[in-house]
């Protein structure tokens, strides 16, 4: 199983949208960092570079980070159907279900890889501000960039914005287990891709039904920045991803490739 995952992760690295896709994360930050009108927007002013990663996260949580996620995962399973190497792949004396575990793994780290390289540019674009102690809060911890009145050490904000990183990555799970869902069903890119998409705008159209509300995965996009619903989010997001996951895994073993 590890030399599969090997071989995974090496596809997936040289997937044209996930080499744009980090490109992207990487600059956006500088963006964020060094235009003034994009931060007159918010009516906030820079006091340290510890509040950059919370530009670069809000803003690509949005949509941008979904989207990468969606089309990275699309396009694991949906580039060797368009090469004609799955079928290949799939003569090999080996359960399909190995195969498709590899490529779950590997699009369920991927938001991870995504947002850390996010997060090293935000703390590149940051050193211009500093990165010392300050008074004032990162954007993603009590107080949001107001603070609560304290001084943040280095290690202090660096625990807060490690910390919503890592929750906007497991946000992004079930985005990433839908997109490789959709790529099973319909073993194309383009198709995974914007299904999964138009799914997670549906969900958001879906708020004007309260009773739906707590149950839509589109209401936990924020989960990074609201840590009073974490103890009902987070479960609620890992049924999702394992649901999907387990769907594709069904339909991939009777799948007519």
């Amino acid at each position: 199983m590890l030399r599969v995952l090997v071989w995974e992760f090496g596809k997936l690295v040289r997937l044209r949208s996930v080499q744009i896709g980090l490109l992207a994360a990487f600059l956006l930050p500088f963006l964020w960092a060094f235009a003034p009108g994009l931060r007159a927007q918010y009516r906030i002013e820079l006091v340290s570079g510890w509040q950059v990663p919370a530009f670069a996260l809000l803003t690509g949580m949005d949509f941008l980070f979904p989207f990468l996620t969606a089309m990275a995962a699309a396009e694991v399973l949906g580039s060797e159907v368009s090469m004609g190497t799955l079928k290949s792949v799939l003569l090999r004396p080996s359960p399909r279900s190995r195969l498709l575990g590899a490529k779950l793994v590997v699009v369920l780290a991927y938001p991870f890889i995504l947002l850390g390289v996010s997060l090293l540019g935000s703390l590149l674009a940051g050193l211009p501000f500093g990165l010392g102690s300050f008074w004032g809060g990162t954007g993603l911890g009590p107080g949001s960039f107001a603070g609560t009145g304290e001084p943040l050490t280095p290690g202090m904000a660096f625990a807060e914005v490690f910390r919503a990183h890592a929750l906007a990555g497991v946000v992004l799970w079930p985005l990433s287990a839908l997109a490789l869902l959709y790529a099973v069903v319909f073993l194309s890119t383009t198709s995974a891709a914007l299904a999964a998409v138009s799914t997670l705008l549906l969900m958001r159209l879906l708020v004007a039904f309260p009773a739906l509300q707590p149950f839509l995965l589109t209401s936990y996009l924020d989960l990074y920045v609201r840590p009073e619903a974490v103890s009902l989010g987070l479960p609620l997001l890992f049924i999702y991803t394992l649901g999907f996951s387990a769907l594709a895994l069904l339909i991939f073993e009777r799948k007519d490739v």
